[in-house]
């Protein structure tokens, strides 16, 4: 029974998170439903990390475990043809060993986050950016950030119903830059809590427009208290953009 490792890119706009429900549109079951189209089998999708409800993805990664050896570019060109015209696409298929997995053999994460920096609302990326129309120090923003890099206890940045066993992570990369009227925020870990990404991005952006110092990040990531985070962004900005292994 081979294994094939996917890359996946996607739209999160259409649906309820990665993860299958049984009467919402999610990414896991948009998946499923082309393997079954594609070769009959009744399969569960793994993947890298469960994106939640509208993120989106330029570099997810799943496997799934197929009955019969097909050629790596036949899986994705059927599965392809299958997804249409759903917003998903495999980019890529390879086979894989079998005691690799999409998850656990992972060494680590990356995320970017899209603010839009303007008076005006966005036209053409309406549901794939954060529109934010103060003024935002990018400058200011990617000071505060290297107080979250490190080793920390994440409580303030975790979400109430997250799962992890541990709050504490280490961050490996957090960093902020302005490209025209866009402030990317860029973010690499291991692993992430559940709407750490998020967390971190809505109070580096009260930086952004004055509104909080480096230092209040800092006192905020000390509370480890979830009512010491600034806002939450909003998850249309936030995209999974590559899992190393």
């Amino acid at each position: 029974m081979p294994r094939y490792r996917l890359l996946v890119e996607y739209d999160g706009r259409p649906y309820h998170g990665f993860q299958a429900q049984a009467d919402l549109p999610s990414v896991q079951g948009a998946l499923e439903a082309a393997i079954k189209g594609f070769c009959g089998e009744d399969l569960r999708v793994n993947a890298a990390g469960r994106t939640d409800t509208g993120v989106h993805a330029t570099g997810q990664v799943v496997h799934v475990d197929l009955a019969k050896d097909w050629p790596a570019e036949t899986v994705r060109n059927a599965l392809n043809a299958h997804l249409v015209p759903a917003p998903i696409s495999i980019l890529d298929a390879q086979v894989a060993p079998d005691d690799w997995h999409s998850r656990f053999s992972a060494t680590g994460r990356r995320y970017l986050y899209r603010i839009l920096n303007r008076l005006s609302p966005p036209a053409l990326d309406q549901g794939r950016v954060w529109h934010v129309k103060k003024p935002l120090d990018a400058e200011a923003m990617h000071a505060a950030a290297q107080v979250l890099v490190g080793h920390h206890d994440f409580t303030t940045f975790r979400d109430l119903n997250c799962q992890a066993k541990s709050p504490c992570k280490t961050l490996d990369v957090a960093n902020v830059r302005r490209e025209g009227e866009a402030v990317l925020l860029e973010f690499a870990s291991r692993s992430f809590l559940h709407r750490q990404v998020r967390s971190m991005t809505g109070t580096l952006a009260e930086v952004g427009v004055g509104r909080w110092s480096k230092a209040d990040v800092a006192e905020a990531l000390e509370a480890r208290d979830r009512k010491a985070c600034g806002p939450v962004a909003p998850a249309h900005g936030l995209y999974l953009t590559e899992v190393t292994y």
